[in-house]
C-alpha cells in the first residue's frame, strides 16, 4: 500500500474512532451496535451494485466509500470490545486470498476460470470442515456457510449449488421445467380449493425455489435477473406515466386497457431503439 493510501485509511480510522469517542463523540454513533448497523451494511452493498448497474463511476466511488465506512464501523466496535481490529480484518482477508489462489501465490498450475473456481471451492470446503471440527461439530453439512441473512432468492440459488456439488441435482433443465410445472399446478390447485394463506405462501415459495434452481442450471444469477426485470418494469411504467401526463392525466385516471396498450408501445420503442 502506498503512503497516500495508508494516510487515507488511517484518516478514516481516526474519524470513526472520534465519532465513537465517549468524550465528545457523536451521540448517534455511540448508540449503535453490530445489530443496528448491519442493515446499513446490507443497504450500502446494494447501493454499490446499483451504481455499477447504472455505470455511474462517480456514484460508485461514493458508494464504495460508504461501504468501506461500514467495515470500519464494525471494526471499531469490535476493537472497543476487545474482539479484533481493522488491521486484523485486513490481515485475515490477505491471508485468505493468498491461500485461495495457489496458482498465483504458490505452486498451483491453473490456467482457466473453471479451474480457478474448482480450486476455490475445494479450499473453501476444507475450510468449512476445519471450522466445524474446531467448533466441536462431529459432522458438517454441504450447506454450511450459506448465510441465512442472504436475500432469499440468492440463498436459494446458493443452497441448490451446494447440494449439486454432492450429486443432489437434476440431470438437465428438462427435469427442472417439469418440476416448475408441477409446482405451478399445486399452487393453482390450492387457489381453487379452500384457499389457505399459509398453504399458498408455502406453494409459492416452492415455485420460487425451483425458479432459483433453474437460474443456476442456466448459469444466470437470479438476483441480477430479477433486478434487471425490476429496472425494465420501472422504465416501461415511467413511459406509461409520461404518455398519460401529455394529456394531463395520471395512471389512476386511466384504465388497464389503455395502460396495457401504452406498455406495448414502450416495448416497441425499446426494440426500435435497441
Amino acid at each position: 500500500m502506498t503512503d497516500h493510501n495508508s494516510k487515507a485509511i488511517n484518516a478514516l480510522l481516526d474519524v470513526m474512532a472520534r465519532l465513537r469517542d465517549p468524550d465528545g463523540g457523536c451521540p448517534w454513533d455511540l448508540e449503535q451496535n453490530f445489530a443496528t448497523i448491519a442493515p446499513y451494511t446490507i443497504e450500502e452493498a446494494y447501493e454499490v451494485a446499483d451504481a455499477i448497474a447504472q455505470n455511474d463511476m462517480n456514484e460508485l466511488r461514493e458508494e464504495l466509500g460508504d461501504l468501506l465506512l461500514q467495515v470500519v464501523f464494525h471494526s471499531q466496535m469490535a476493537s472497543e470490545e476487545g474482539h479484533f481490529t481493522f488491521e486484523d480484518v485486513a490481515n485475515s482477508i490477505v491471508s485468505k486470498m493468498i491461500v485461495r489462489h495457489p496458482h498465483v501465490f504458490g505452486d498451483g498450475d491453473v490456467k482457466t476460470t473453471d479451474g480457478v473456481n474448482q480450486t476455490w471451492e475445494k479450499i473453501k470446503a476444507a475450510e468449512r470442515a476445519e471450522k466445524a471440527e474446531t467448533r466441536g461439530h462431529e459432522r458438517h453439512s454441504a450447506l454450511d456457510g450459506v448465510a441465512s441473512a442472504l436475500p432469499a432468492l440468492m440463498r436459494a440459488e446458493k443452497l441448490t449449488k451446494r447440494a449439486a456439488r454432492v450429486g443432489f441435482d437434476w440431470p438437465s433443465t428438462d427435469e427442472v421445467f417439469d418440476k416448475l410445472h408441477e409446482e405451478i399446478g399445486e399452487l393453482q390447485a390450492e387457489l381453487t380449493q379452500n384457499p389457505n394463506q399459509d398453504r399458498i405462501e408455502d406453494e409459492l415459495g416452492d415455485m420460487l425455489f425451483v425458479m432459483a434452481n433453474l437460474a443456476r442450471k442456466l448459469d444466470v444469477d437470479p438476483e441480477v435477473a430479477l433486478r434487471r426485470a425490476n429496472h425494465k418494469f420501472t422504465r416501461r411504467f415511467h413511459f406509461i406515466e409520461n404518455e398519460l401526463a401529455r394529456d394531463g392525466r395520471s395512471a389512476s385516471q386511466s384504465d388497464l386497457e389503455e395502460m396495457d396498450a401504452l406498455w406495448n408501445d414502450a416495448k416497441k420503442a425499446e426494440h426500435t431503439n435497441g
